[in-house]
């Protein structure tokens, strides 16, 4: 089979720092939270206080009144990403609908829909719930309404592996075009989750920070770390055959060099406590990127705040790279500033780790004051840093076990 080099060419991205790639990157480099109040519902009988939402947001820059009452916030947070990533790419007119897929993960998926018609049923009876109830809920209405809306007549496939979907569904979508599938897939993650089921959930399995500071809510890597901080988005990359990318004359970000993913087969929640999953993906991803010990690295980490993960996490780094590379790898989690997106997290993760290889500054893991004594590594607190790394690696690991990550280098 073939093994053609795979570009990013377009990226797009909705989150709680921005409805931009430019505007996000600018927060996360000048160490900006998109962290506060949850304002989507009253949280007085909930421990959780904080999110991280998307501002600003109007669908109808996306929609029609009529599509638009026909889709779920996840899938118009995933338009609105492709959009931007579609339009930086150029890829519309520039290769056959029928070698174009879109391969799109979210962690959940329609929550917001579900939990509207379950009411609407309870109180008003069955006669009441919407027609569009099952399609604006399945989750892979994202992938479909994308493909529907370019063109894309390959696959078009969803990714659900919780918090590893959006790594998942790039890394699945490098193989689709390296092995001659495809010529160009939209890829990406989506997530809308906070709704008072979806928060409760998390809250009640103690995932959640229980913190009322929205400045001291989110701390991966921190010793005072607590849970995560829930949060909601979509990013979107536009891949291509490499090859086809260049005659085009396409902008080209980044090649995706290198994909690992594996599972701990360990829990429903909980890491494996000897970290080889992630540390499996991670060298698998680095193998195939053709990583030599020494080369300059930066991992953007998974890195929720949970107290598990992030140690768990440590250890999984110094197993993939082994302690003396480790310790010179620069690291950062800017889940501090966009909170965990979920399904969302590996996408908008990717972006930032390949801004970082494109402009050489490394976006912070901000309010990390306190170090942990199983957090020892280089994990970038406070402030971004001029850093040019050779490769890049984004790690997402996710309930259920699925450890996934990506790796980059600067275009040829």
């Amino acid at each position: 089979m073939d093994n053609r080099k795979v570009a990013v060419t377009g990226i797009g991205a909705i989150t709680p720092l921005g409805n931009s790639v430019s505007s996000t990157w600018q927060a996360m480099i000048d160490g900006v939270s998109g962290i506060g109040e949850i304002t989507r519902f009253d949280t007085s009988d909930f421990k959780a206080k904080v999110d991280g939402e998307v501002k600003n947001f109007n669908p109808r820059d996306y929609f029609e009144k009529a599509e638009l009452l026909r889709t779920d916030l996840f899938t118009q947070y995933a338009i609105a990403a492709a959009d931007e990533a579609v339009k930086d790419s150029g890829i519309t007119g520039n290769v056959d609908p029928e070698r174009f897929a879109v391969y799109f993960g979210t962690g959940i998926g329609g929550i917001s829909t579900f939990s509207t018609e379950m009411d609407k049923m309870m109180k008003r009876g069955p006669g009441r719930v919407s027609p569009y109830f099952v399609p604006m809920m399945i989750a892979n209405m994202a992938a479909g309404m994308i493909a529907i809306r370019y063109q894309a007549k390959g696959p078009a496939l969803p990714q659900v592996t919780a918090c590893a979907s959006g790594s998942n569904a790039i890394g699945e979508a490098v193989r689709l075009i390296r092995h001659g599938y495809a010529d160009a897939v939209i890829t990406g993650g989506t997530e809308a989750p906070i709704t008072p089921i979806g928060v409760a959930g998390f809250v009640n399995m103690q995932a959640l920070s229980s913190s009322t500071d929205p400045e001291a809510a989110s701390l991966p890597f921190d010793k005072r770390r607590c849970g995560f901080v829930i949060a909601e988005g979509a990013a979107a990359l536009v891949l291509e055959d490499y090859e086809k990318a260049v005659k085009r004359g396409a902008h080209i970000y980044a090649l995706i060099t290198g994909y690992g993913s594996t599972c701990d087969a360990y829990h429903m929640t909980a890491p494996a406590p000897d970290a080889e999953g992630g540390a499996r993906a991670m060298r698998d991803a680095l193998r195939e990127s053709g990583y030599r010990s020494g080369e300059k690295i930066y991992i953007n980490a998974h890195g929720t705040g949970t107290p598990i993960n992030d140690s768990g996490e440590t250890k999984a780094i110094k197993k993939a790279l082994g302690e003396e590379d480790a310790y010179k790898a620069v690291i950062s989690s800017t889940k501090s500033m966009t909170g965990h997106m979920l399904g969302a997290a590996g996408a908008i993760e990717a972006i930032a780790s390949i801004k970082a290889l494109e402009t050489g500054i490394i976006p912070p893991t901000i309010h990390l004051e306190e170090r942990d004594e199983d957090c020892d590594l280089d994990y970038t607190p406070l402030k971004a840093r001029s850093f040019q790394a050779d490769i890049a690696i984004s790690n997402s690991l996710g309930f259920g076990g699925h450890n996934a990550t990506l790796a980059f280098r600067r275009p040829e």
